[in-house]
């Protein structure tokens, strides 16, 4: 195990290299944030001073090298457009982000998962058939289609639910949640529901299609045979087996939501991390467009090396295969 974890370490470390390199290099590219900064009277001379001070003179490596050792310090610069340092943007925003995407993933897990093991135990039922077409309907509708219906319907012709913003927050120390009160439960139900449905889709597929295999399997069918119930055979052996993939994908969709909400935040005017990242762009905001992306992809890493240490907890068979190897 120990090895193991050391070796995903080091994997870590060279992919957060490559991708700070790349954003590093990509958004140089982008356009000129001294245009942004400063207004049309602004004089050659001070232009020159303000790129000189930000070191935008520097060789590309000498900027890279910078960069780096300032990320591995927490320092991520300056924002251009607001002027404030980039870690105090992130920690105001990240609570929003982060409330938001674990409200949707256990949203798609919690009705993902059963509704998955119905229809992969009783295909044929009426309601299986309406499960399977409303997941069809979730993969196939662009997310931000669904949150514009949303809005439509439980905003505008209802009136039942708030169509933009955060509501009513609670502050505990540097987290910020609005789970705590009725106006904040109220604002994240449309935006969770938005970014959850095709990740729900998503994981009831998964579970009905592994459910449906693991049913035709030898052991099912010996388990059958010793006499056991059918709550045992589902539960006990089938939805176990069913573990591993679904973790997965489980996984790597935590680290899609929290990567994808931009445009979920962007349609209901959320103010997390991907609203924050959209508006830099637009302002060609560099210091917080490359923090950003740094940051989706340390959260892709940890949710990586999490869901390689819960492998070993679902499936003894890779220990027993570690074991093995090892001997």
């Amino acid at each position: 195990m120990l090895a193991l974890i050391i070796r995903r370490v080091i994997q870590s470390v060279v992919v957060m290299l490559t991708v700070a390199l790349i954003a590093f290099t990509l958004f140089r590219f982008v356009g000129d944030p001294i245009a942004q900064m400063v207004g049309q009277d602004t004089s050659l001379q001070d232009r020159e001073r303000l790129r000189q001070e930000l070191g935008l003179n520097d060789p590309i490596m000498v900027q890279f090298g910078n960069f780096v050792v300032n990320t591995v310090q927490g320092n991520f610069g300056i924002s251009f457009r607001i002027g404030r340092p980039v870690n105090e943007l992130i920690m105001e925003r990240m609570p929003a982000t982060l409330e938001l995407s674990l409200i949707a993933a256990l949203f798609a897990l919690l009705v993902g998962i059963p509704m998955g093991v119905y229809t992969g135990l009783y295909p044929e039922k009426w309601l299986s058939k309406l499960f399977l077409t409303v997941s069809l309907m979730g993969i196939s509708l662009p997310t931000f289609l669904i949150g514009i219906l949303l809005i439509l319907l439980f905003g505008v012709i209802l009136g039942w639910l708030p169509t933009f913003g955060r509501g009513a927050v609670d502050q505990f120390g540097w987290w910020s949640s609005g789970l705590f009160n009725a106006d904040g439960i109220r604002a994240i139900l449309m935006p969770a529901f938005t970014l959850g449905m095709f990740q729900l889709t998503l994981i009831m597929r998964l579970v009905r299609s592994e459910m449906l295999e693991v049913l035709r399997t030898d052991y099912i069918k010996f388990a059958r045979a010793r006499g056991l119930s059918n709550r045992a055979v589902h539960f006990g052996h089938a939805l176990k087996n069913t573990l591993v993939p679904v973790i997965t994908i489980t996984g790597l969709q935590l680290g899609s939501i929290i990567a994808f909400a931009i445009i979920t935040e962007t349609v209901f005017q959320w103010p997390g991390m991907g609203l924050l990242f959209i508006q830099a762009v637009d302002f060609v905001d560099i210091p917080i467009m490359a923090t950003y992306l740094i940051l989706i992809a340390a959260f892709f890493v940890i949710i990586n090396l999490i869901v390689d240490l819960l492998y070993f907890a679902v499936d003894p068979r890779l220990r027993v295969e570690r074991a093995v190897g090892g001997h």
